[in-house]
């Protein structure tokens, strides 16, 4: 039987570890995912759907893992109420997908990649399965999500992924690039996030609708932190329906 990954989080690190640990208590919960846990009789309720057509496309061979991963958030990630379980139908579409289409941003050249309060593993799962060359960090300060993330790393096999328990305040980590999705507004995360990447490292926050005017409220503080080309960006285009939207900046 395959033992789960140890969780890290007891001890300091090296700004330039592969694996840093912290510690420190939880930051706020991943809006439109965590909704508490699910009622006994909601609990995995509604049924994972097929890949839709397209899904083939955009995870190649990484398909497979996408359905295993689908499955555990359709089930336990309900059940330990990681995500809503009206949210099980739409998963391939407005989770799965969305997540996925975002690796066509990240450099061929990149190394390593923080998902800052990584939840229920959207995108840092998805990209640690469609780009087994990077390193992927998962970080997130709440341990019951943490266990989760644990589960899906062990049972996809994602040796490129590491789950780190703690606050991106409190961490000490330098990635070619950081991602965010649904965490926190663009200028609280912008600030996050610049502390996480290396010197002109890439910061990808998957928004909404709102990330025009998100973006325009951050300005003050993306100049104030250094932040160059910041600019809304729309992945997946002609793949997912809609594209994904995304806020890409990069440190100085």
């Amino acid at each position: 039987m395959t033992s789960r990954p140890a969780l890290t989080g007891d001890s300091p690190a090296r700004p330039d570890a592969a694996q840093p640990e912290v510690t420190g208590p939880g930051l706020e919960s991943e809006a439109g995912l965590d909704a508490g846990p699910a009622p006994a009789s909601h609990a995995g309720a509604e049924e994972f759907p097929p890949p839709p057509e397209g899904a083939a496309e955009v995870f190649g061979s990484a398909l497979d893992d996408a359905v295993v991963f689908g499955q555990m958030l359709a089930t336990r990630g309900v059940e330990h109420g990681l995500i809503g379980p009206h949210e099980v139908p739409r998963l391939w579409d407005r989770h799965l997908l969305n997540c996925a289409v975002v690796t066509e941003l990240i450099d061929e050249r990149a190394g390593s990649l923080v998902d800052i309060g990584s939840g229920a593993g959207l995108p840092g799962i998805v990209l640690a399965m469609l780009r087994p060359d990077v390193s992927v960090t998962l970080l997130e300060p709440m341990e019951r999500r943490c266990r989760f993330l644990a589960d899906c790393v062990t049972e996809l096999g994602l040796a490129n992924a590491t789950v780190l328990r703690g606050r991106a305040e409190d961490t000490v980590l330098r990635a070619d690039i950081a991602t965010a999705r649904a965490l926190a507004p663009l200028d609280r995360l912008a600030e996050l996030a610049v502390g996480l990447v290396r010197p002109k490292g890439m910061v990808l926050a998957i928004k909404g609708r709102t990330a025009a005017e998100e973006l325009k409220k951050a300005r003050s503080v993306l100049r104030r932190i250094g932040a160059r080309n910041a600019e809304v960006v729309r992945a997946g285009q002609g793949k997912v329906d809609p594209a994904t939207t995304v806020v890409r900046f990069f440190a100085r």
